[in-house]
């Protein structure tokens, strides 16, 4: 009997949803289990990084690696999997376009640790201690992983092969990867595994989306009694469905609530922020500066909202300090 595909799991700077969408799989992660051999699975499994390094290269038939790359850690057991891995997936949307961890990137690597360490309003820290990379003790060294000064995505360190995109991915996507895998089936590397049109192609509410807008206003969803069946933008809520790729099933739309992009751009968007604010801006009924302005108050936090889960693959990627200014 020939031995069963080798399969891994890992994360890196993500949230612990992407290993969720695997388990979500319920009786259906029994074939899975059934149909290859995990290899890899520390979140679920006891697995040891010795164990990777023990394996010949490019023995893995394939691993799913979920969350950004933001430390020396991550970056290494990244380079390690891609080593032993004949396909490499970027799972979720913090491997695919560097997700909420890449928001990080608005501030330096010295402001996020002097926040965290010094000036957080509820931290008691007198003598301003940090985290050292090394420690000694008894003749012991302790070693902690070292913070890059960007977070990245999966694809800015190494080779990926596919991409599953989704704050999640969903289930359904999940499982039509791994059947793709293992019928041989999957197509040429590169490809997102989720359909490329917009999604308000599946929106329980497109019907009602409008051919044209005129926005006077912009709210979030708990400032307006909103009707259940109108399409989100109709009622002046930023909504992410035309700038974002389609195979999420509408949950969030179908929830009542408006999409916010985690399934990232269609191949045909180039930057998925910027076609979003183009759209909004281009739509707004009135030319005066003053009107303009008070109808983009109602977007208070403008980069978390356009680039939520994409800032790490977007045209501008992060804040440059400038030089001489002795911040990173």
């Amino acid at each position: 009997m020939p031995d069963k595909p080798k399969v891994g799991f890992y994360w890196c700077a993500s949230c612990g949803g992407c290993e969720e969408a695997i388990v979500d799989l319920a009786e259906d992660i029994l074939g899975v289990l059934d149909a290859v051999d995990i290899v890899f699975w520390p979140c679920a499994m006891d697995f040891k990084k010795s164990d990777v390094v023990a394996l010949p290269d490019g023995s893995i038939a394939a691993t799913f690696l979920n969350g950004a790359i933001r430390s020396s850690e991550q970056e290494e057991m990244a380079r390690l999997i891609r080593r032993k891995s004949r396909r490499l997936f970027a799972f979720g949307s913090c491997a695919h376009l560097g997700g909420i961890p890449s928001l990080a990137n608005l501030f330096s690597r010295e402001q996020l640790l002097r926040y965290i360490y010094e000036d957080a309003p509820t931290l008691v820290n007198e003598r301003k201690n940090r985290p050292q990379l090394e420690y000694e003790d008894e003749g012991h060294t302790l070693s902690l992983p070292e913070l890059r000064h960007v977070v990245r995505s999966l694809d800015q360190v190494v080779a990926v092969d596919y991409y599953l995109p989704g704050c999640p991915p969903t289930p359904k996507l999940a499982k039509a990867a791994l059947t793709a895998l293992l019928e041989g089936q999957l197509p040429p590397p590169g490809a997102v595994l989720a359909p490329d049109v917009a999604l308000c192609n599946e929106c329980p509410r497109k019907e009602t989306k409008p051919t044209t807008l005129a926005f006077t206003e912009f709210v979030r969803p708990q400032q307006k009694l909103l009707d259940p069946k109108l399409c989100f933008l109709a009622q002046g809520l930023v909504c992410f469905g035309p700038a974002t790729r389609s195979g999420c099933e509408a949950v969030c739309p179908q929830g009542g609530m408006p999409c916010s992009g985690c399934f990232g751009p269609t191949s045909r968007v180039k930057d998925q922020g910027a076609k979003m604010l183009s759209s909004l801006c281009s739509n707004i009924s009135s030319k005066e500066v003053s009107e303009i302005n008070r109808a983009l108050a109602g977007i208070p936090d403008s980069v978390g909202t356009l680039y939520r889960y994409g800032l790490a693959k977007c045209l501008l990627r992060r804040k440059v300090n400038l030089p001489g200014t002795g911040k990173d």
